[in-house]
This record gives structure tokens, sequence and C-alpha cells, in this order.
């Protein structure tokens, strides 16, 4: 019997069940802020925007949304987190030990993102709610037991000449697994901190046999091909023939419906699938219940969250933020509406617009799904193409065509005669006729999206499609020295950056 996961899944189960069910979410993020505000009260941001008078207003949030403005990276880290590196009590109290690196999918240059102590806290916070909410689920007392295999961007950090360290959010986060969770971690901090990625996976192939594994966490892109080098390196024919105690997969980073049929391939059985929303600035939402991928909003741990209508009310028509924009709190937004999220955190980031849109699916459960990001919002001639259409356009098609789609990207381009379409590249492992793809994927988002539709009898005069191997992106990310662990492959690609994928693959086919 397995005593030790008898007592854990016992905890978990308790204290589910003494949490109460129905919360006050406009009062818990009030708290969240209010706390937000003292605690960084005296630091120069604080100094700059009277934290202190805000905090006594009569309504903090109001006076908060009306006297600190909206800040992008590039106004945050010009005015503020720049000297942040230097200098302690810019943004949060003292220096931050830590600074995360993300380019994310767009820009040329890492942004450097502070990680203080506090914002360490609260991501550890939320991924013990996400362990927490694994008591809705039915799951034997033996899985409690099983070790838990993160696949991050490299562990190995360094140290910039300013005195902080510098790698990935999942990496800083490896640094920082509590001892009582070392046990289950695996690979391992050593494998964890092998800089090459390729190098990583196959150290974690060759000491795979030696774990029991229940359970992944990572990128759906990246976690496949690991297990497929897995598969390979040890002559198998899936991988619950080495594990076959694996039950769940913690998705992060991209929608993971792409990847489901690809992923299950590689699967003697389903799994349980949990998504999450961890970026560079914070740790936000998480799968809590069954029999949905929507995410719980992180309303009680230490964040506080702003949403903007990603429509007229808050962008023009090429998506950029208007002067003034409407600016909701959790008791003011709609179901089913796109909103551009806000966010302020204990590592000193303050209304900061994180770059992605959401999108309630149950107001009761405070429960989201990323429909996109704001660069992804493809709107060149009026097509007004969200990430959210272009995936569900991919699962449709790819189901269509029994050849699953794990990666696509989409640029608008002007031919000779300076009119616009719309270049398609398709990842998969399976041989398309093109042709026949490029004329369903047209009708497929014509059917999503009516303005595609308008815009396809319009501006948008065609589109044309390309189909390559999905190792193609990777070897291109690779050659831009971006492969592995949190790197996602960008959606929707600026003119040059699609003209450079597409000659490389010409090479590399």
């Amino acid at each position: 019997m397995s005593i030790l996961g008898s007592i854990v899944k016992s905890a978990i189960d308790i204290k589910h069940t003494l949490a109460p069910e129905k919360k006050d979410f406009e009062k818990l993020q009030t708290e969240q802020l209010e706390n937000l505000l003292s605690k960084a009260s005296s630091t120069s941001f604080g100094l700059y925007y009277s934290f202190k008078e805000l905090l006594n207003a009569g309504s903090p949030v109001r006076a908060f949304q009306e006297s600190v403005p909206i800040f992008d990276y590039d106004t945050m880290n010009s005015r503020w987190w720049r000297q942040q590196q230097i200098a302690p009590d810019i943004t949060w109290p003292g220096k931050p030990r830590y600074f995360a690196l993300s380019s994310g999918t767009t820009g040329k240059e890492s942004k450097r993102i502070p990680v203080t102590r506090e914002m360490l806290e609260s991501i550890r916070s939320v991924g013990i709610a996400q362990a927490e909410s694994l008591a809705k689920y039915d799951l034997p007392a033996g899985l409690f037991e099983k070790d838990i295999l993160m696949l991050s961007s490299s562990a190995k950090l360094t140290r910039h000449p300013n005195g902080h360290l510098e790698g990935e959010i999942s990496g800083i986060s490896t640094n920082n697994i509590p001892s009582w969770f070392s046990g289950f971690y695996k690979p391992g901090l050593e494998i964890a901190r092998i800089s090459d990625w390729d190098e990583r996976v196959q150290a974690i192939a060759r000491k795979a046999p030696e774990w029991d594994v229940g359970a992944i966490a990572g990128i759906p892109s990246w976690v496949q091909m690991m297990l497929k080098t897995i598969i390979e390196y040890h002559g198998l024919d899936n991988i619950h023939q080495l594990w076959p105690a694996l039950s769940i997969f913690v998705s992060g980073g991209v929608a993971f419906e792409p990847y489901r049929q690809s992923m299950e391939q590689l699967m003697a059985r389903p799994l349980i699938y949990m998504d999450t929303y961890l970026a560079s600035e914070g740790f936000f939402a998480y799968n809590a219940r069954p029999g949905t991928l929507a995410m719980k909003l992180a309303l009680e741990h230490g964040l506080f969250f702003e949403f903007i209508p990603f429509d007229e009310r808050g962008f023009d028509s090429v998506g950029n933020l208007l002067p003034d924009p409407e600016v909701f709190t959790v008791s003011e937004v709609e179901e089913g509406q796109d909103y551009a999220l806000l966010t302020s955190t204990p590592a000193g980031a303050w209304r900061y617009m994180i770059g992605d849109t959401v999108k309630f699916t149950n107001l009761d459960e405070m429960e989201i799904v990323i429909s996109g990001r704001v660069k992804y919002f493809l709107n060149v001639v009026g097509s007004q193409l969200s990430e959210e259409k272009m995936n569900a356009a991919m699962k449709t098609l790819g189901e269509e065509l029994g050849a699953p789609i794990n990666e696509f990207a989409v640029a608008a381009l002007k031919d000779e005669a300076g009119e616009f379409y719309h270049q398609w590249v398709l990842g998969t492992d399976k041989e398309l006729d093109e042709q026949f793809a490029m004329q369903r994927l047209d009708e497929i988002l014509q059917q999503l999206n009516k303005n595609y539709g308008v815009a396809r009898r319009k501006a948008l005069k065609g589109i044309q499609l390309k189909a390559l191997p999905a190792r193609i992106f990777y070897n291109w990310l690779e050659a831009k020295k971006k492969k592995g662990g949190q790197v996602k492959v960008p959606k929707v690609m600026p003119e040059e950056k699609m003209r450079d994928l597409l000659e490389f693959a010409e090479v590399e086919c």
C-alpha cells in the first residue's frame, strides 16, 4: 500500500473539502492591490505615484487606476527596471536577485524582467494551489509518490556584471525548488543545468529508466520531442512501456490542443491534461478542475489584474493601445470578450501590459483561456485573425487531413503588384496536398471569422501555403539560438522574419 501517497492524497482532499467554494473576487483583488501598494510605498516608484495616499483613498483601486499609467515593457524598463539592476528600492523593496530573460515570441532582444523573493513565493503558492486542485480528480494514492519530470529551459544561470543572476523564468524557478519537492523532481539540477538542449535531452533519455514518472510538465512541442528521443533511445513503442504510471501532463506556454493528437501517438493511453499560465512576470492562472482546459485566475496569490477590452474600447484597428482605454476589474468583465491583460506584481510590475489577450469562459469559477497576443492579431487588411481563431482552424484542418499540425506561422506579405496576401507555413510530419490544404484553410477561416471573409472578398487577395516537417521550425529556432525549454514558435511574423523562415526552409529541404 502506498502509505505516503495515501497521506498526501488525504491531506489534499481534506484541505479541498475545508476550502470555501464561493469567494468575493473583487474583495480578494482589492486586498492584493492594497498589500502591494503598502509594501512598495517607500520605493522610488511608490513615492513618485504617492502609494500611501492611494491607500487612504475611498477606493484604492480607482485611485490607483487614475494615478498610475499603463506600462509596456519598453516604458517600464527604460524608466524604472534598468535602474533596479543597479540600485535597490526602485519599483519593489530591495534589489532583485534574479532577472528573467524573455524574448517571448516577438522582439529582437531579450527582455529582463525582475524576479524577487516575493515573486518566487507567489509562483510557489500558485503551484501548490494547482496541486491541491488534484483532489477534484479521481487519482490513485500511489500517483502521489511518483516522480515529476519538469522540462524547463536550462537551469544554468549566468551572472550579470550588475550582480544579479539571469535565465529564463523556468530555469530560475528550477533553481528555487523547495527542498521537500526535490526528491520527486526530475531530471534533477545536474541535468537541468546542461545548457545545450540536445545534450540535456540525451542525458534525460539515458537516465529515464531510473525514474518512475507519474507527471510531466513543459511546453508541448519540446516535451513531444523529448518523448520521441526517449522512445527511440530505448526502442519503445510508446512512453508508457517505460513509465506505466504516467498519468498527467501539465502544459504551458502555448495552446495544447494542436499537439493533443501527435502527443497521444506517443502513449498507450491518453493522460489527464492540465494547462498553466506561467509567464516571466508571474504565475497567473492554472487548470483547477477536470473537464476543461480553462484556467482559474490566481486572484489570491499576491497579484492584481486589470483587463482592457480588445476592441474599439481599448485598441485601434491595427491593435495599438488607445491613449485613454477603458479598463475593467474582475467584477466588471464579461464572458466571451477578449481582454488585454494588465498585472501588478510583487516583482515591481505596475499596470503592466503582458501582451497576451485572455477570454473569460466561466465567471463563477473565474476561469480564462489565453486567446492570443496583442501583436498576434493579424489585421493588416481588416482580416482580424486572433491566435485563438488560428489555433481552431489548424485543429480542424489537421483533423480533416489526418495530419496533426503542431506548428504554424503566418505573415501578411505583398506580391509584385503590391497586393496583400497571407503566407502560411505549416509544420507537420505527414505529406500534404498544399493546394487542397490552402483551399480548405481559407474556407475554414472564413467560416470561423466573418471579418476574415469580408477581407478575402476585398483587400486580402489570396493566401499561399507551404507545408514543412515540424523539425524545420525547431532547426530555424536553433539557428537563431532559441532552441528548447520555454521557446515558442512565433505564430504571427513580420514580413522579414517570414521570408527568413522560407529561405531557411528552402535550404534545409
